[in-house]
């Protein structure tokens, strides 16, 4: 009985370390083995009050649909309060396989602790069952990404269009936010975008059904090579309202919020290869349907005077891609390197203008000069056929200036001199003299004075001089500031080259913000996520708020290509990136 008391006595001098908490710090998912088209969530719990500095673990293999989201909870258990701090992230897998997920951190009283990590398994893409009362899929079956695509069979060098839009039955479903998560990529194509300006959705139908849609994005293709050839999806997570069937108190329908990722799907184009029967010798790959002319703006000229001879394919087709024909010009009429100019306007239906090289010739003499006719051919798409223009021959008339005799023309005559040592040399029996008698000597001159005492005269600008700089090299945060601004300007510059034109911007805004970290901290960051730049900059002892303000401007760039952008935003923008690169560049 002794000893059971004694056992007790122990066990209750001892119950505030037993139940007092020790530090966790655990990573648990929803699901650790899932289809490649499925979702899981990820949550890192910490059960201690102060932790700070969370840093998310790379997500590299999962695309991030939402997060992160923080909860902190405190509960009592048989008298002893817990505290619980939580982080949560959504995610979808981007590939098949085991996959382990990094360590999360988090500091506490200045110690790092890190979470335990996590494995994946991810298998073929399952067949997800259709509730038709889940908000998700009735979403998912009323909101969709369509790429539409003008000719899914063209020639090699054939302008085809390619245009992204979203299909809203707005009966069933309200769309409140979209973003980009995943771009397409147009191997084996030549592309170029088109702008696309905002505007409210129009009246249109999908499956027969009446929709609303918006265009998203304009593109221009045109193939390299023939064969199968693919256009990689458009990705997009959309953040929509479902109506549940019920209203509130004021009679408005209640609708639930839901995201789900949106998709076009790959898009194969089959690339007819161009005939070879009847291939013209000097087909270059122009495709299309083109007039060809060779023209000079003078046909008699002047001594010394220029000619200027103009090689122009104007049309419709490939005109980005067309190589000109080069003249021919005879001898003694002397050509000069061309001035190339293009003047072509981009639509849905391909290119359409005009291409042009300037020559500038000068005659060397006088005479008649034949530039020779020039050939130029294409495939037409229209007869779908080879074609090859011949321009006329054009004649340089130059009646003036010199004669290829006059070139050839001595214009001296030598003849042997013959040395006769017994003549008698002219001796000259005047002499111009000039006396300096009354000449002004240098020496103890007004210039002699002045050029002696000038070095004395110099060493106190010297010193002030010396002083200036003295000064501004010890002012060792205006060096940092200065060099910092001229650093951001430097990358910045083709950014603000482009203010006013939106895409053309945010696109150089990206990458000059890619560049500069990529030339400090030497990494590839077109390669790494946001959280990983996030890491790279905090172990780089930059503080949280630059950081912040650092993605800010990332997602900025993101969110303004598909939402209406003013001039005065994208100057905030490049204000805003100025200034955020100034101060990483101070901390660095």
């Amino acid at each position: 009985m002794f000893k059971n008391i004694h056992i007790i006595a122990i066990l209750l001098f001892l119950s505030p370390s037993v139940w007092a908490q020790e530090t966790s710090f655990k990573a648990s998912v929803s699901k650790d083995r899932l289809g490649v088209n499925e979702r899981l969530r990820i949550t890192f719990t910490f059960n201690k009050q102060g932790g700070d500095n969370f840093t998310a673990p790379n997500f590299k293999d999962f695309t991030e649909l939402a997060g992160p989201m923080q909860a902190t909870n405190f509960f009592e258990f048989n008298g002893q309060k817990a505290f619980e701090m939580a982080y949560s992230y959504t995610l979808q897998p981007k590939r098949k396989g085991v996959i382990t997920i990094p360590s999360a951190s988090i500091e506490l009283n200045g110690k790092t602790i890190k979470s335990n990590t996590v494995k994946i398994t991810v298998t073929n893409a399952v067949e997800i069952p259709k509730d038709p009362n889940d908000p998700k899929y009735i979403a998912s079956q009323n909101i969709h990404l369509i790429a539409e695509v003008s000719n899914s069979n063209p020639y090699v060098g054939e302008s085809i269009s390619v245009v992204y839009k979203i299909y809203v039955d707005v009966s069933k479903v309200n769309v409140r936010n979209y973003r980009e998560t995943g771009s397409p990529s147009f191997n084996g194509f030549w592309n170029q975008s088109i702008e696309v300006k905002q505007s409210n959705g129009q009246e249109g139908t999908f499956q027969g059904k009446t929709h609303r849609y918006a265009v998203l994005r304009k593109v221009v293709l045109i193939p390299q090579k023939s064969g199968k050839l693919t256009i990689s999806p458009l990705e997009m997570e959309v953040g929509a309202g479902v109506p549940i069937g019920r209203r509130s108190l004021l009679g408005n329908m209640i609708t639930r919020n839901v995201n789900f990722t949106a998709t076009t799907g790959e898009r194969t184009i089959e690339v007819k290869p161009l005939p070879l029967a009847n291939k013209p010798i000097d087909f270059t790959g122009a495709v299309g349907d083109y007039d060809f002319t060779v023209t000079t703006n003078k046909s008699e000229l002047k001594a010394n005077e220029a000619a200027q001879i103009k090689v122009q394919v104007s049309g419709k087709g490939n005109l980005k891609m067309v190589e000109l024909p080069k003249i021919e010009t005879p001898t003694g009429l002397e050509k000069y390197e061309p001035e190339h100019k293009e003047n072509i306007r981009t639509a849905i239906s391909g290119f359409s203008g005009s291409v042009y090289d300037q020559y500038t010739v000068v005659p060397q003499f006088r005479g008649k000069y034949k530039i020779p006719s020039t050939t130029f051919s294409y495939f037409s798409l229209k007869d779908k056929t080879y074609k090859t223009i011949t321009s006329d021959a054009i004649i340089i008339n130059a009646p003036q200036g010199k004669t290829r005799a006059d070139e050839n023309a001595v214009s001296t005559t030598k003849k042997n001199v013959i040395s006769n040592a017994k003549d008698i040399r002219f001796i000259s029996t005047n002499a111009t003299m000039v006396s300096h008698e009354n000449s002004e000597d240098f020496f103890k001159s007004d210039l002699f004075y002045l050029l002696l005492i000038l070095p004395l005269l110099s060493i106190p600008f010297g010193i002030f001089i010396g002083m200036k700089k003295q000064k501004r090299d010890s002012d060792i945060i205006g060096n940092k500031r200065r060099k910092a601004d001229k650093l951001a300007k430097k990358f910045l510059s083709q950014a603000k080259k482009q203010l006013g034109h939106k895409e053309q911007f945010y696109e150089a805004l990206e990458k000059a913000l890619h560049n500069y970290l990529k030339a400090k901290l030497q990494v590839e960051t077109a390669d790494i996520s946001k959280d990983k730049i996030k890491e790279i900059l905090s172990e780089r002892k930059v503080d949280n708020d630059t950081i912040s303000e650092f993605i800010s401007v990332f997602d900025s760039c993101d969110y303004a290509r598909y939402t209406p952008t003013t001039n005065v935003m994208m100057k905030q923008e490049y204000e805003a990136a100025r200034k955020v690169i100034v101060k990483i560049d101070k901390q660095l």
